[in-house]
């Protein structure tokens, strides 16, 4: 574990193993963390936040420390990706290209450094000055999932640094080691000690502690559901701000003017990029009657030659899941989908030439019931339903029919369309004509099930921030009656 900037083992002295995906076998071992550790990790990060050394640097500095931290991962991609790869299972290639643009997240953030400022306020008092500014709020507490370790914590890392937070990091007990590999960077980059921790170690009790800790003022989570009830509920313990990534059941909507080798295309890096492991993933595939047909057969046809097998080959195109016990969930659900009177077209099993690992065939099922639960609920597997429309009103109807609101896809030609249909579905992020697309400028996010609050874009600033009024008094005549409100 790295916490007030030193590398340490846990108050209990034992260690977990974290698996290879690809093998099924222990590839490492990682510290597990106890109450004690995140205690010492908060308390760490709570006097780094109130030491001059970080709470007196000017944001121009910070903002020179994160680009430094940016510089050192483009040094090193090749070395994280592999970390990525062997904890998660993710290809290879996918995680150099992933690695190779997270620098520029680090590098937007140091960018907006000197530009985190408030407002002068146009009062209706006579004599008064008020303005605004925008302070820091603490220590921030960031749980992160086990599909995308580095990047999702970036999101959350950099503007909270930039802002002038310090943060304790609980990644999954899953992912560990490319966390720790980035404490690394960041202790070369030069921040002060306790400005970034990382406790490593299972939900119960290290997240279970971190999110009920009273110095956290925001915890920042990415995962299920489920776990999110848990942070939510513990927030309330002290109050502290929460902001929630989860999941989706997002839509890829279809319609008869669209490109069907680009839609077909889109719904495959949707669905079956980094084995359907995204919050983002495209599950659902609304597709208009008239191009039904045409695109399913594209989609089958490129969904055929999906090459899977072991992330590190450069030729694989799709790894294994990430964990044992998601490749039983994926099977799960494809036997529900069955029962429910689904079609599984293509897939809907391991591959017979993989023994080892916990690999799944890329899997699409046709269904007439768009209520059936493999159309409502997140998989997190490379499983797609298939959906038809007849006309605009029940693509939204269909598209906006489950409980969570991240992320919709639409696939047409008329820009009118486009902007009607982007205004009428429940998603915080919209794609026309392209999915699973990403920029630091611009911001991710959802409601309902999905969560709430922002990351990436200027709008993560806000979420590591809070608002201070200042009310300025230049008359130099006494107050005339105390107790009235003025």
């Amino acid at each position: 574990m790295y916490i007030n900037g030193e590398w340490v083992d846990s108050v209990s002295g034992e260690y977990f193993n974290s698996y290879n995906p690809a093998t099924g076998e222990a590839w490492c071992q990682v510290a597990k963390g106890t109450e004690s550790d995140v205690d010492h990790a908060v308390q760490a990060a709570h006097a780094a936040f109130n030491n001059p050394e970080w709470s007196e640097m000017t944001y121009t500095e910070r903002g020179k420390l994160v680009h430094k931290l940016g510089s050192l991962i483009a040094q090193n991609i090749d070395e994280l990706a592999k970390y990525e790869t062997m904890d998660n299972g993710k290809l290879l290639r996918e995680m150099k290209g992933q690695l190779t643009y997270l620098p520029e997240f680090f590098y937007y953030y140091a960018g907006l450094a000197d530009k985190i400022h408030g407002q002068t306020l146009p009062m209706d008092k006579k004599d008064i000055f008020a303005f605004t500014t925008r302070e820091p709020l603490g220590v921030v507490a960031a749980i992160t999932p086990w599909n995308s370790p580095l990047y999702l914590t970036t999101l959350k890392l950099a503007p909270a640094l930039v802002a002038g937070n310090t943060i304790v990091i609980k990644p999954s007990e899953m992912t560990s080691a490319s966390m720790l590999e980035l404490m690394k960077y960041v202790e070369e980059a030069g921040f002060p000690k306790g400005v970034v921790n990382v406790v490593t170690g299972f939900g119960q009790p290290v997240g279970d502690s971190l999110t009920k800790h009273p110095l956290v003022r925001r915890i920042a989570f990415t995962g299920g559901s489920e776990s999110a009830r848990h942070v939510v509920r513990n927030s309330a313990e002290n109050f502290a701000q929460v902001s929630l990534e989860l999941g989706g059941k997002s839509p890829n909507i279809v319609f008869e003017d669209a490109d069907p080798d680009n839609a077909a295309m889109g719904i495959i890096a949707g669905i079956f990029g980094a084995s359907g492991q995204s919050c983002v993933a495209g599950s659902r595939a609304l597709l208009h009657v008239d191009i039904y047909d045409e695109v399913m057969e594209k989609l089958k046809e490129r969904t055929k030659t999906i090459q899977i097998g072991d992330p590190l080959h450069e030729a694989t195109e799709m790894g294994p899941l990430a964990t044992e016990a998601q490749l039983k969930r994926v099977k799960e659900y494809v036997s529900i989908g069955e029962e429910e009177g689904g079609k599984v077209l293509l897939g809907g099993k391991s591959p017979e030439h993989l023994s080892k690992g916990w690999y799944f065939e890329p899997t699409i099922i046709e269904l007439s019931d768009s209520q059936a639960r493999i159309a409502q609920e997140e998989i997190f597997g490379p499983v797609l339903s298939v959906i038809p429309f007849r006309n605009e009103a029940e693509a939204i109807e269909l598209a906006n029919s489950t409980e969570y609101a991240l992320a919709t896809g639409i696939w047409t030609k008329d820009v009118a369309r486009a902007h009607r249909v982007s205004k009428a579905v429940r998603a915080g992020i919209v794609w026309v004509n392209t999915y699973r697309s990403v920029s630091p400028i611009a911001p991710i996010g959802g409601s309902g099930l999905s969560g709430h609050g922002r990351e990436s874009g200027f709008d993560a600033i806000y979420e590591y921030t809070q608002t201070k009024a200042v009310w300025i008094n230049t008359s130099t005549e006494p107050m005339p009656d105390p107790f009235i409100l003025r």
